[in-house]
This record gives C-alpha cells, sequence and structure tokens, in this order.
C-alpha cells in the first residue's frame, strides 16, 4: 500500500516537472499564443501572422518577405 502512494507521488512529480518544461518552451518562442506563430521577418524583428511585431528579443534571420516559411531564430 505504502508502495503504491510511493510511486503515485513519484509519478505525479515527474509529470508536473515535464508540464513546467513544455510551459517554457513554448513561452520562448516568438509570437507564440494567440499571435498565431511567426509569419516572417522585417528585418531582424519576427512579424506575427496577426500583422503584429513580435516583442522577442531573438533576431529573425529566416525569410524576408512573404509568409508560411521557416524561420530560425538566433538568442
Amino acid at each position: 500500500m505504502r508502495a503504491c502512494l510511493l510511486l503515485r507521488a513519484a509519478l505525479l512529480l515527474v509529470l508536473g516537472i515535464l508540464a513546467l518544461i513544455f510551459n517554457a518552451a513554448a513561452a520562448n518562442y516568438p509570437c507564440s499564443g494567440s499571435k498565431g506563430s511567426v509569419s516572417h521577418c522585417s528585418g531582424e524583428l519576427f512579424v506575427c501572422n496577426d500583422g503584429s511585431i513580435s516583442g522577442s528579443k531573438k533576431v529573425c534571420t529566416g525569410p524576408q518577405g512573404g509568409g508560411g516559411g521557416a524561420v530560425r531564430s538566433t538568442a
């Protein structure tokens, strides 16, 4: 009985840590959430699919025009 409780506690701890890791990874990507991801670059700035400019401090090194292309960023 005690082993079962310890196993459940360990499983909940691991799941909680994984949830925090995935949440942190999503928060560090430009134009995440309601902005709809990155559309394209305007110089070194990220332009989001909703038309706004990302507040990211990363530098956009992807396509300079049009949308839908792959966008890389450097910290």
